[in-house]
């Protein structure tokens, strides 16, 4: 595609439809009029639909509140009960044992592409910051990777993509999220129907050419009625586009723990189009804390606590297993956080550790596959599930064996609360959101790559330990002058590292100020992102 700047006017734009932002590269080639149109459609036709599930969520959310406890609706016991399974699975996604996730950014898609990994998941969402420029920026990438002519000149070096790529899916943003730069009726529209949309409208047409076809991953959902929009947004937009019905394939996020008590009929609402679950870890045990905020009797312990191992997490892994297995979908594990470390052999060993034992776990239970967050750690997931998945997939794993009640999903793990945990915690949530602001939503920090997941993590756990007056190891509580003196102190630290110039342009300060306004705040913030999205352009 293009890359020529260009600025979309309201003139030919279809009726109430205003695109407001800037000039960016890529415009002429995404910002079509009929892709506007396409865009503009599923807005008007959904869009209402939109406010009605997020008024839902926060109706839920005061039940929760008030003392209300999750658990397996009976009114879809039918559905849970009956034989049924989800239509067939394309050949190109048979086997998806190693999957990497990452930003839209031409490098990283090229780099994720080639990286050795099965799939690929271009993420609109969790590890991208939506300035318009990425926005509009990222459609040019991925169309022209459909295409198979992205190429970049970058630092006396050229990339290009080799012969065999990873399977490409889409990550569009989740139902909360708008996109202010793109209103209808004066209104921002959802993100999600800018990222879907422009995507498939523009390459539907080659995906079929070259053998493959339209994927997504979808985030954040809380539950089948949510899913069920999804299917007729799909369903609509084949019709309007002349596919054929199940064109379009999806995988669904289980990364709320409202979602973790909906997987059948999540996947029976989906049943034409998805092609399996993910356990998305780190935004299940941030929905954790989010969903149970007011609970003094639900407070999680320290961040690096709460792995894989803990009992409500492996209990919802296995359950999602179980479930998939049984409609005949896929049940991807999680994210390893940990990244390849230089110049330190020893720390860089402890880190590949980590990563092959939780492969090892997620492989024996029965996953078929895995994520990681970094190329270099693409040969030690697929190592292990070559070694313990020897077939293209698990789906013959039944685990019949599982047990899975409502009290195992909403079991507190035990551990400390330390000021080690909150240093890194502050720490995590100012640097992350610093980079943000600046345009970078996928930042390596402290070894680890961190995302708004594990910034919500953090800022999350931070405001639960002062809400609820959590006490440290040595005794002290957790009280906003202790958080101030330690942010205080994180800023400091974050001078010396950059240099006044580094500081001043690093958006440090505003970040500190966003971190501790949603740790104040009486009410509990549903998304940073969202508090954050009026800083960037």
């Amino acid at each position: 595609m293009s890359t020529d700047s260009s600025t979309v006017q309201d003139a030919g734009s279809p009726a109430g439809s205003a695109i407001v932002g800037g000039p960016v590269a890529g415009a002429d080639a995404v910002l079509t009029p009929a892709a506007v149109a396409f865009v503009v459609d599923l807005a008007r036709r959904f869009g209402p639909d939109v406010t009605a599930l997020l008024a839902r969520r926060e109706e839920r959310q005061r039940a929760l509140d008030a003392g209300a406890l999750p658990d397996f609706l009976p009114e879809t016991r039918a559905i849970r009960e009956a034989d049924w399974r989800v239509a067939p699975i394309p050949a190109d996604l048979a086997d998806r044992r190693v999957e990497i996730t990452g930003p839209t950014d031409r490098k990283m898609v090229i780099n994720a592409l080639n990286s050795g990994a099965n799939v690929f998941m271009a993420d609109f969402e969790d590890s991208m910051s939506p300035t318009w420029a990425n926005v509009v920026g990222g459609q040019a990438n991925l169309a022209d990777a459909v295409r198979r002519t992205i190429a970049l000149e970058s630092g006396g070096k050229s990339y290009r993509l080799q012969d065999r790529t990873a399977v490409l899916i889409v990550r569009p943003r989740g139902w909360h999220l708008v996109e202010k730069h793109w209103l209808l009726d004066g209104r921002p529209i959802a993100g999600a129907f800018v990222d879907f949309g422009l995507y498939l409208f523009h390459n539907h047409a080659e995906l079929k050419r070259r053998g493959t076809g339209p994927y997504f991953y979808l985030p954040k959902l809380e539950g089948h009625v949510e899913a069920r929009l999804w299917s007729r947004v799909f369903r609509h937009a084949e019709d309007a586009l002349g596919l054929a019905r199940g064109t379009i394939k999806c995988t669904v996020l289980i990364e709320t723990i409202l979602a973790a008590f909906e997987m059948d009929e999540i996947l029976y609402e989906l049943k034409d189009y998805i092609v399996g679950l993910n356990c998305g870890r780190w935004d299940y045990i941030f929905s954790f804390i989010k969903k149970f905020s007011r609970r003094a009797d639900m407070v999680l312990p320290d961040r690096q606590r709460v792995t894989m191992t803990a009992h409500f997490l492996r209990s919802y892994s296995q359950l999602l297993i179980q479930t998939c297995h049984r409609r005949g979908a896929f049940a991807m594990g999680g994210m390893a956080a940990q990244i390849p470390i230089k110049n330190d052999e020893r720390a860089n060993a402890e880190a590949i550790a980590k990563v092959r034992a939780d492969k090892e776990r997620e492989a024996g239970d029965g996953h078929d596959g895995t994520w990681v967050a970094h190329p270099g750690l693409v040969p030690v997931a697929r190592e292990v599930f070559d070694r313990l998945m020897p077939r293209p997939n698990n789906l013959g794993v039944a685990r019949a064996d599982v047990r899975v009640g409502a009290a195992d999903l909403l079991a507190v793990p035990a551990g400390e609360i330390s000021e080690a945990g909150l240093r890194n915690n502050i720490a995590v949530g100012i640097r992350y959101l610093a980079a943000w602001l600046g345009g970078n939503g996928c930042v390596p920090i402290f070894h680890l790559m961190e995302d708004a997941a594990t910034a919500e993590i953090s800022r999350a756990q931070v405001w639960q330990w002062v809400r609820h007056g959590r006490a440290l190891g040595d005794g002290r509580p957790v009280t906003l002058p202790l958080v101030d003196a330690l942010i205080a102190e994180e800023l400091a630290r974050l001078k010396a590292e950059a240099g006044e110039a580094g500081y001043a342009a690093g958006h440090y300060a505003r970040a500190a100020e966003l971190f501790r306004g949603l740790t104040a705040s009486e009410q509990f913030e549903t998304f940073l992102t969202l508090t954050a999205y009026r800083d960037i352009d």
